[in-house]
């Protein structure tokens, strides 16, 4: 949107810095994030009990996990154009009411089928959110502060899933698998109004649509006054040109890093429980297992992006990918000691998790403006596949009879594949002398 707005609006916005309301949209956005993190997390936490309640094989999860997923990659580009043309932040409360009310529909489910229709549905709304709060914390961000901006914003996500964790080894016991849907539908169904009130439209949106009094409206609980002139129409940017101009061999890197850390990151979040309980692992330190990979990805994620600021963020990033496979591969040799599972988990999130919430950076980098948000989505696009792709992965090793070990073993070295990638990235861009930050 940043090519599409009005210049003096854009102006206004750079020129100062987060002011009151800025920092409310950011704060509502990262609430949204939280709540999609915590019920993405609930299906993994909860599987078990639903496999021992309904006498279900475990390795029959992967495909209700990959469903959910699959409904998220649909919502993002459905909810993604309705965004760009009704506005992002209509499109958000829709999204958000779908995903809560077959979040509040869940616990009638009876079989593995009702419950995968109702996590499609579900993960169709939660796809559709995230673009928007996005799309709405860059758009009210300065552009010198927006990618970290955005990065803490986006750490709502593994902070919900922690609040998941918790929250179910509290529900589950007392209530039963069913109470944790029923939390995870009636938050943002309580969010909605606040959201409705509080949450304003995008400004930028607002300026390009030509809707001057909203506009003014909306600078003026911001504390910016002035005049916006219209921007004259700009030709948009061509998905071909990412593969084209000596970029090709960037893009593909930059998507492989992508699809495989969100491979492992998806296979690890719904198959720690499982199997952890399979190895003897009490519930409550199963689930805790997951709390302790996600606490470590949102503190991996600030560390790793502040050292990447300080140096060569290709090099920290896949450092970091390199160190994790190592801790992912520990989670298969816990055994039944739930205090390994904690802190090799807990290492995996630092590592691989974190450097994977920063490797969209290594896009904005070694993107040019005119197409950087080209590059972004797509790449975001190619690792929603590998996210869908882990927890079939997973189910698949599960039924092939693949020991604990083993799938670990796999999926750490998921991880070195992603450090590879990211290090033949380095390689390229030296090569290519290209600058902007990821060399």
């Amino acid at each position: 949107m940043d090519n599409e707005v009005r210049p003096r609006l854009g102006h206004l916005l750079d020129a100062g810095g987060l002011g009151r309301g800025q920092v409310a949209v950011v704060v509502l956005c990262a609430l949204v994030a939280m709540v999609d993190g915590f019920d993405t997390q609930s299906i993994a936490l909860v599987a078990p009990d639903i496999a021992a309640e309904w006498g279900t094989g475990t390795a029959a999860f992967g495909v209700v996990f990959g469903v959910g997923l699959f409904g998220g990659l649909v919502g993002a580009i459905f909810f993604g154009f309705t965004g760009d043309r009704f506005g992002r932040k209509p499109t958000l409360l829709v999204a958000m009411a779908v995903f809560a009310a077959c979040s509040l529909l869940t616990p009638l489910a009876t079989s593995l089928t009702t419950l995968g229709l109702l996590r499609l549905v579900t993960g169709f709304g939660l796809g559709g959110a995230l673009p928007c709060v996005i799309a709405l914390t860059a758009e009210y961000t300065p552009a010198r502060m927006r990618a970290t901006v955005v990065g803490l914003m986006f750490c709502g996500f593994p902070l919900g899933a922690v609040a998941g964790g918790l929250a179910s080894a509290r529900l589950i016991p007392a209530f039963g698998w069913g109470s944790v849907f029923l939390v995870g539908g009636a938050v943002p169904i309580l969010l909605l109004p606040l959201l409705w009130a509080r949450l304003p439209e995008s400004a930028r949106f607002l300026a390009l649509k030509g809707h001057e009094d909203a506009l003014r409206a909306v600078l003026r609980r911001l504390g910016i006054h002035g005049a916006v002139e219209p921007e004259p129409a700009q030709t948009r940017s061509s998905v071909a040109r990412l593969l084209t101009e000596r970029r090709a061999g960037g893009t593909l890197l930059l998507w492989a890093t992508l699809f495989l850390s969100l491979l492992l990151t998806y296979l690890l979040t719904n198959w720690i429980p499982l199997l952890a309980r399979q190895s003897g692992i009490d519930a409550a330190s199963a689930i805790f297992g997951v709390v302790a990979l996600n606490l470590g990805a949102v503190l991996g994620c600030l560390v790793i992006g502040r050292l990447a600021d300080r140096s060569r963020p290709t090099v920290v990033i896949g450092s970091a990918f390199a160190l994790g496979a190592v801790a992912i591969a520990a989670i298969g040799h816990a055994g039944g000691s739930a205090g390994t599972l904690l802190v090799a988990s807990f290492l995996a999130g630092s590592l691989s998790v974190g450097a994977q919430m920063c490797t969209v950076a290594l896009c904005a980098g070694f993107y040019e403006t005119s197409v950087r948000a080209t590059g972004i989505g797509w790449a975001v696009g190619v690792g929603r596949i590998g996210g869908i792709a882990g927890p079939l992965l997973g189910g698949l090793l599960v039924t092939l009879g693949v020991g604990t070990p083993e799938l670990f073993l796999i999926t750490g070295a998921t991880s070195l594949g992603a450090a590879l990638a990211v290090f033949a990235l380095a390689r390229f861009l030296s090569r290519n002398h290209r600058k902007g930050g990821t060399s």
